[in-house]
Order: structure tokens, then sequence, then C-alpha cells
């Protein structure tokens, strides 16, 4: 039988887990040392090269484990925006393509779960439910079922085990890293630390199923009168900590939206409502749903918009929430000795790093900001941010020791990524400038600066 096939029948055991992790930690780690020996012996080219290599090996090892294992370490693997800031582009470029649906478990297994769950056979606790998957994933898969009032529902049952391994898990990974020697040069260890930290407990919520029935009845109530915004209801009768059943909201893919059924005034009207939906949420309600994945988003020709997955929710502090407008207000304004204060503050700025010229920001700016700096209408299926950003950033790697993850703005940067792309993925027309405006607006508390 092949790797592929553990979680088709059963899940991997803790031994086997832990093995397959320290195989990968010692693969990694031997990697790293025996390049970081050749390169004495090479010139700075050719050394360059070769870190880009091991790295990219390396991220292939990592993939193809986490890949298999599924469960908390693979969840880490596709959150992209987090890797690409924790990484090496050529390692995380790898571990990014375990965005990809997830090989499904038997319905042996499902029937299992559900049963030690729920106290019975998903035969009896629904009228009818399909054996067949509708979506696999990191921690748990979905399936279609419908509940004896005739309502139509989806149904997420969790892996076996996933809960149970998450700090192993995770401490591996940590340990991985560390040991595929970015580190020394990427970031400091206190901030390296706290962001897993900041991962780990998001994770441990996102692994309780009660908490995200929670996390559902809460958008549900902030959204309870906008329309425009659709969150399914809860079916708590069949909800537990490891499975949880909510009402089957319909609606097409994003990829729907560059079809002919979606007109050009309704992607524009979708685009607004997708800033606006993150903007209100991070000044207004300080309650963030943090899992961009595409599959979470579905769309109505009227221009409804349909959130799924409410798993990963990131509660903003006031006092984040004011340093984070106040940032967008630096950098809108030109005020980069500000801007700097600011990355400082909210802990993505390495004081003991160098000094960064103020032209470093400005090119930030005038990429970043392109959207919102200008009086027009931008179009995003003209968007050149993403290449500009990656030819900037391949430039700057003088200031490395300058930036790092920050714990509370990881989240945060996780949904700017995922809009960004989900926006490039339909090109709306917006006038971002006046968006800007209203949310910079907005009174927000005092910090201690």
């Amino acid at each position: 039988m092949g790797e592929r096939d553990d979680y088709q029948g059963r899940p991997p055991s803790k031994g086997r887990r832990f093995f397959k992790l320290a195989k990968m930690t010692a693969t990694v780690a031997g990697n790293y040392t025996r390049t970081k020996i050749a390169s004495a012996f090479q010139s700075e080219e050719d050394a360059a090269r070769s870190r880009e290599a091991v790295n990219a090996a390396n991220g292939k090892v990592m993939a193809e484990t986490l890949g298999q294992l599924k469960g908390a370490v693979m969840k880490i693997g596709q959150m992209a925006s987090i890797a690409e800031d924790l990484l090496p582009p050529e390692m995380a470029e790898e571990l990014t393509k375990l965005q990809k649906d997830s090989a499904p478990m038997s319905f042996d297994i499902v029937r299992e779960q559900i049963e030690r769950e729920l106290g019975a056979a998903p035969e009896v606790l629904f009228k009818s439910f399909d054996p067949e998957p509708f979506a696999a994933a990191s921690i748990g898969q979905v399936h279609r079922a419908v509940v004896d009032d005739g309502r139509e529902c989806v149904v997420k049952i969790q892996y076996p085990g996933v809960d149970e391994s998450c700090d192993s898990d995770l401490n591996h990974l940590k340990m991985t890293l560390k040991m595929s020697g970015f580190l020394r040069t990427k970031m400091h260890k206190k901030a390296f630390d706290a962001l897993f930290e900041e991962i780990r407990r998001h994770l441990h919520e996102e692994l309780d199923y009660t908490i995200e029935a929670e996390h559902v009845r809460l958008f549900r109530a902030m959204y309870a009168d906008d329309p425009s915004l659709v969150v399914p209801e809860v079916v708590g009768e069949r909800s537990a900590q490891r499975v949880l059943t909510l009402t089957f909201e319909p609606g097409d893919s994003l990829e729907a939206l560059r079809t002919d059924a979606y007109t050009q005034e309704i992607r524009d009207l979708i685009g607004d409502r997708l800033i606006r939906m993150f903007g209100d949420q991070i000044f207004i309600h300080k309650t963030l749903h943090a899992d961009p994945n595409p599959g979470n988003y579905a769309f109505r020709p009227d221009g409804t918009i349909v959130l799924y997955d409410y798993g990963c929710i990131k509660r903003v502090s006031p006092a984040v929430a004011s340093m984070y407008r106040d940032m967008a207000e630096a950098i809108y304004t030109e005020n980069y000795v500000r801007l700097d204060r600011m990355l400082e503050l909210l802990g993505a700025r390495n004081p003991e790093g160098g000094h960064v010229p103020e032209e470093f920001y400005a090119r930030w700016r005038e990429i970043l900001l392109a959207p919102f700096i200008t009086d027009d209408l931008y179009d995003y299926s003209t968007s050149t941010i993403h290449e500009s950003a990656m030819e900037h950033a391949s430039g700057a790697i003088r200031y490395v020791n300058a930036f790092q993850p920050a714990a509370d703005l990881v989240f945060i940067d996780r949904v700017m990524v995922g809009l960004h792309n989900a926006l490039r993925t339909f090109g709306p027309r917006v006038h971002w400038r006046g968006l800007l405006d209203e949310y910079l607006a907005i009174a927000q508390v005092d910090y201690d600066d």
C-alpha cells in the first residue's frame, strides 16, 4: 500500500506520524548542513544557487510529508501568505502546493467518527447522507446531507487523531524550520516563537467544532441586517466537537465570476463588497474571517456573497485595529517616519535590524497602494501588484534583518493576500480611494505609542 493510502483507509498512528516527521526533520537538517559545508568552497554566486536548490528540495520533502499526514502541519503549509512571509521563496513555493484538495478518508471512518461524536450512524441521524465527500481538506472533509425537517445541509467531519497530534506535529515542524538554516538570517527567535504560538492557538480553535459553531452564530449576528452576505445556520442537534452540521447555502465559485452569468457591473459590486467586508471586520466588528481560501467564498448573480468555513477567526484588539489604521494612514500620506514606528509597534519592524530608507517604503507605497492612490477607478483585471511586489522584494535582501513576521498581523496579512488573489481572478473596477478614506475616518481607540 502506498503512502497516499494511509488516509484513504485509516490515519497514521501517533508513532507513524512521529517517525515520518522525524525523518523529514533529519532530511532537511542534513541537506542544509551539506550545503553549508560546500558553500565554504564556492563562490558567492554558486553558494547562492546552492541555497536556492536546497531550499526547494527541503520544501518538496516537507510538502510530501505534510501532504501524507494531513492535520495541523498540513494546515500551516496551506497558509500561502504565512509561508511566503516565513520561508525562503523556493521553500514556500513547494509548500503552497498543499492548497489542493486532499485524498478523502473512507466512509467507514466517517461513520465511526459520527457515531463516536453523535451516538448513532449517519443513516439514523439524517434523512439522507451522501457517502461521497463534497470536499476534502487538511483537518476534515465535508458531506452533503438532509435533516429530518427537509433542510439541505453540509456535514464537516474531522479526521481521527488530528486534534491529539496537533502540538506534537507543530513542535516537529517548528524544529524542522529552525534546522533548515533560514532562521538565523530571516528573523529573531522571539518573533518566530510568537508567530508559532499565534498559529498554534488558532489551530486549537479550528480543531474544536463547538468553537466554530459559536463563530458561525457570531457572524450570523454580525450580518443579520446585511442581506448582501449570507452566513449558514448551525444545526446544533447534529453537531459536536468533531462533527459540525450547517445549512447548505448554494453559490457559484470564484471562477464563475468570469463567465457571462456575471456582468461587469455585478463583478464591480462584488469587489466593492469584498473590500468592505474586510474593512468592516477589522475596524468595526474587530472580528476577522481569517481563512481566505477561494473555496470559502461563493457568489450569486445578484451580487450576494456566501461565506463558508468559520474555523479560523481572528479577533483584533482595539489597539491593534487602531495601529493598523494609523499604519495605513502613514503610508497613504507618505509619512514614512510614522510608518516605520507603526510597523515597530505592530511587531513587523525589528528595531535592531538597521535603517530603512524612505525610498524603500515609497516604492512599496507605489506598488501596494496602487488601487488606493488614484482618483480614478482601479481595474483589477490589469493589476500587476503581485509581479511588482515580487520584483521589489527580490531586490530588498539588504533589509532582510529589518523586518519579521508579526504575530498580530499574520492572519490579517493572510486575508489581504487572499483578497488580492480573488480580485485578480475576476477583475472588478472599484473606486478604492473612496473606500480607504471612509475607513480612515472611523475613530479608533487611543494606544500607548
